[in-house]
């Protein structure tokens, strides 16, 4: 949600022209020279680059922006600089850093151990959904656990007949051009997280406009 406020941030026409002024600079702009540049009024200046460094666009830091030091020095100004925080919004919502991620991970196994890539692929797929499950233990009931823990990654899980379907695939784009590959890594990332959280299970059950996988409680008949 904060990537949303903060793409949201730059609606305003005089808060996007501080923020890609700040960004285009080489060095950390002051609230002075920002509205100098700008040719603003300095609380004007100072309220929006606060909005922005909030919204989590601009970082910030006090230094003395004359260089000296010790007494005499003057206080410490508040310049900004452009946020190491990288913001993404897309709707759906889609994971491809995730997904990069996994890749990376399973050639640098593949390479090291001399194992398939698929075969690495689903191992570490299988472990990060391992530690998906396992930080939304004991927040419900099965099925709602693994609900709670799919909404962070974009699955947008949806309850139906005692089953979990999947509506979005946070890979879609991927999923188009290497199906058996990404299904693979979704049904052993979702089967991973099944594992810890328990009593549930994950089947690969390719439909229209949805993930592959659904999930199911293992008394609910296969």
């Amino acid at each position: 949600m904060r990537d949303v406020d903060g793409i949201g941030a730059l609606a305003d026409d005089v808060r996007r022209a501080l923020y890609l002024y700040v960004t285009t600079q080489r060095v950390p702009v002051g609230r002075d020279q920002a509205a100098a540049a700008l040719g603003i009024p300095r609380h004007q200046a100072k309220f929006q680059l606060d909005r922005l460094e909030a919204a989590g666009l601009l970082d910030a830091d006090f230094v003395r922006l004359s260089g000296r030091t010790g007494p005499g020095a003057g206080r410490p100004a508040k310049v900004y600089r452009r946020s190491q925080r990288e913001l993404a919004v897309t709707l759906p919502g889609r994971e491809y850093a995730l997904a990069g991620e996994l890749m990376a991970d399973a050639i640098t196994r593949s390479t090291h151990d001399g194992v398939p890539v698929d075969q690495a692929l689903a191992e570490v797929a299988a472990a990060r959904g391992r530690e998906l499950g396992a930080k939304h233990r004991g927040l419900g009931a099965p099925l709602q656990i693994a609900m709670n823990a799919l909404t962070q990654v974009g699955y947008e899980p949806v309850l139906e007949d005692e089953q979990v379907i999947l509506a979005n695939c946070p890979f879609h784009a991927l999923a188009q051009t290497h199906t058996d590959l990404v299904c693979g890594m979704n049904e052993a990332l979702l089967t991973g997280m099944c594992e810890s959280v328990g009593r549930i299970t994950a089947h690969l059950d390719p439909g229209e406009n949805r993930c592959c996988v659904v999930l199911r409680s293992r008394s609910t008949r296969q």
